[in-house]
């Protein structure tokens, strides 16, 4: 897949295409069945699928002070995208000029003088330009004009609600990581670096890798939970094989050594030794095993500990 920096990225030469365009957050299932519609329609075609996105968020240009929480990197974006089919992954820097531009000049700009589309695929409440102003209904009349068909996708549902990355964040951000993974279609995952903590979990025997995560990571509720921790490389990608293991996960302060000050991300992976110390690493969230409590001395902490390493081994086997 080629990853494109704004449209001055587009080749010369460059031929007629299949777009999709949307911040997709989270690549949930609701986007995935946006991007696979994009991929079937290009290969129907024989032209090129192009994701488009926005970096940084819109909501921070608009309304700064808004930016949510991110359900993936944008790294993490693009490599979801990638095992989707798509073909171009291209990010248009969202400025305050940008977000200025009427619906049917950016439809012009972007999809006919650009990427030459001949077909649009997104959201049936897909908006866009000044002020959101534009919609699927506006996007297919400008399509009419200039040679492109226009798709609005169904949003999908589950249990009676629509799926979105709203409500995916609401679910990760109160600790319920499994109905996070029935809107995202697999476990939510906060992707950083491996930084030296306070090294108390080596000390009570259960070594943990502190997590520096992005700013804007979409951190699950306190507690203790069950999940995995992957390997990434360099860039933030995921390496092929490099799952590092099952792991209890504790999310929030310290209040049994009253270090309540900062949030961490700390993994324990089971059955593993090994340094990670500057390493890029994926933490997946699947299950929620407790929130976070204050312990009267070590003896009940090492205790707790120990059943929730045994929990987790039951549910992630």
């Amino acid at each position: 897949m080629q990853r494109w920096q704004g449209l001055d990225a587009v080749p010369p030469g460059w031929g007629q295409c299949v777009v999709t365009i949307g911040v997709f957050d989270g690549i949930h299932r609701g986007h995935q069945e946006i991007i696979r519609e994009a991929v079937q329609l290009a290969r129907e075609r024989g032209v090129p699928s192009v994701l488009l996105t926005f970096l940084p968020h819109p909501s921070e240009v608009v309304r700064p002070g808004t930016h949510p929480p991110m359900l993936t990197t944008f790294v993490r974006r693009a490599e979801l995208a990638e095992e989707l089919g798509i073909d171009v992954f291209c990010a248009l820097p969202f400025t305050v000029e940008f977000s200025r531009m009427a619906p049917a000049a950016f439809a012009h700009a972007a999809l006919v003088e650009r990427l030459h589309a001949s077909g649009v695929v997104v959201g049936e409440n897909f908006h866009f330009g000044h002020r959101a102003a534009g919609d699927v209904a506006q996007l297919t009349e400008v399509g009419k004009q200039f040679g492109f068909s226009v798709r609005g996708v169904e949003l999908l549902q589950s249990g009676g609600t629509r799926i979105s990355a709203t409500v995916a964040r609401t679910r990760v951000l109160a600790g319920d990581m499994r109905g996070a993974t029935d809107i995202l279609g697999r476990p939510h995952r906060v992707d950083g670096v491996v930084e030296l903590g306070e090294q108390r979990g080596r000390e009570l025997g259960f070594p943990t890798a502190n997590l520096r995560t992005e700013k804007w990571a979409a951190v699950p509720d306190d507690g203790v939970y069950a999940g995995r921790v992957v390997r990434l490389d360099d860039s933030g990608r995921t390496v092929a094989g490099g799952a590092i293991g099952t792991a209890a996960i504790s999310v929030g302060t310290n209040p049994t050594f009253d270090d309540v000050l900062r949030r961490r991300v700390e993994a324990c992976i089971l059955d593993w030794s090994g340094d990670l110390y500057g390493a890029s690493i994926g933490v997946e969230f699947v299950d929620r095993l407790r929130g976070m409590v204050k312990y009267d001395g070590i003896d009940p902490l090492i205790e707790q500990m120990n059943a929730d390493v045994v929990r987790v081994r039951e549910i992630m086997a």
